[in-house]
């Protein structure tokens, strides 16, 4: 007897199975998509801004300037690290400048850390794309990681609707246009989102990896490596968290955090003759130094009375960036009050404390501010009481915005 179509004995052909997104990955998906939704709409507000006014076509190509509007997002900055991720490093003894000027030592490339460039570098290598395409592709998808790894922590301290809000939250603070440009930040903060993590769920050897890593991005990965030695001192110092978690772990993130950090300061220091020359680096030849909070005092009586009698004065983005320091103190306690783990605050103190004891220049605070990623935690715990349609507006709004506080405030109006 022969079979047919319409026999139930007869197993149909399976349709093809179409690509599906792993379960591991899937709770990320929301918060990516508001993420990259916000850069998106504040990216294309940006390339307006810059088309409609058409001064970067007038600017040096290494300041603020080029051919087309992205290229504005390569310069200051990501001009040196491009150089990097070219040419490799040079070092040579600090040649001093001739006195009487703003810098009194002549700058070089040691001054920006090794893995970024060296991303760039091996992209390019990779997938065949310029080094200003790799560069981006490299800033891209490190903000991604990074939107992750907020979301990551917030969600394990506050449930996932306030992780997809904090991840948001990130993509429209002011200094966001950075995140993707030629700049380090998105990939520090993306290591610093996930060595938190791996602290909070006690995945020390992970922590101690990563904090390796972040200390060869940027000299502020000083505030994470020491919040992870102190998460793991305390570890060792209680009894019952010893039994749990055992002393190799903590130790061992104890001792790898620091060494990538100190192994860079060291090179440099030992390839330009003079242990300090890092130091001097950055004090003589970028006037930035920590100074007590000597210099953003400075400022914030000069705005207050309308002056402009400081180092490094950008009026409209200092305007901004004050208003930003001024929330501080506000952002902070709804943090503490939140009690997030022992790590994220010291991160984020440590963080603040960096930035604002710091003379640099104060129209960057905002970005300087980024990796402060836990003072989200509070806002988004408020903001996931609203309904999703007022949320939409609110990014919606913030994200238009963002496309001129975020991005042309600092690349055009400043220097970033």
């Amino acid at each position: 007897m022969s079979t047919t179509a319409t026999d139930p004995m007869v197993t149909a052909p399976k349709p093809p199975r179409r690509f599906a997104v792993p379960d591991g990955v899937r709770p990320y998906l929301p918060a990516l998509a508001l993420y990259g939704v916000c850069k998106l709409v504040g990216l294309t507000v940006f390339a307006y801004l810059l088309e409609w006014t058409g001064d970067y076509k007038t600017k040096d190509p290494r300041f603020g300037g080029g051919a087309h509007w992205w290229d504005v997002l390569a310069t200051w900055d990501g001009w040196w690290y491009l150089q990097v991720a070219e040419k490799g490093y040079d070092p040579k003894p600090l040649q001093h400048l001739a006195p009487g000027g703003m810098f009194t030592v002549q700058q070089d490339s040691v001054a920006f850390f090794p893995l970024f460039p060296a991303l760039i570098r091996g992209t390019s290598e990779i997938t065949g794309l310029g080094l200003y395409g790799s560069a981006i592709l490299v800033s891209v998808i490190s903000s991604f990681v990074a939107a992750a790894g907020i979301y990551a922590v917030v969600s394990l301290l506050a449930g996932p609707r306030a992780g997809t809000i904090a991840a948001g939250l990130w993509a429209i603070l002011p200094g966001a246009g950075v995140e993707w440009a030629v700049y380090s930040e998105s990939l520090f903060v993306a290591i610093a989102a996930w060595t938190c993590w791996c602290v909070m769920k006690r995945r020390w050897v992970a922590a101690g990896l990563l904090a390796f890593l972040a200390g060869l991005n940027r000299p502020t990965s000083a505030a994470l490596i020491g919040a992870v030695g102190l998460a793991a001192l305390v570890t060792l110092a209680r009894r019952e968290s010893r039994r749990e978690h055992g002393i190799a772990g903590p130790v061992y993130a104890m001792i790898a955090a620091p060494m990538g950090l100190l192994t860079y300061i060291t090179w440099v220091g030992l390839s330009m003759g003079d242990l300090t020359a890092y130091f001097t680096l950055q004090r003589e030849g970028w006037a930035h130094y920590f100074d007590f909070g000597a210099y953003t005092f400075d400022v914030l009586r000069n705005t207050a009375v309308g002056k402009t009698d400081y180092l490094f004065a950008f009026p409209t983005p200092d305007l901004i960036a004050v208003l930003l320091v001024l929330t501080l103190p506000f952002l902070i306690a709804l943090m503490l009050r939140a009690k997030p783990p022992l790590v994220l605050v010291a991160y984020t103190l440590a963080s603040i404390i960096t930035v604002l004891g710091t003379q640099q220049m104060f129209a960057n605070t905002p970005r300087y501010l980024l990796p402060a990623f836990p003072l989200l935690l509070a806002p988004a715990m408020a903001l996931g009481r609203l309904r999703w349609t007022t949320l939409a507006a609110l990014f919606g709004t913030f994200a238009v915005a963002s496309g001129w506080y975020a991005h042309y405030l600092m690349f055009e109006l400043g220097i970033p």
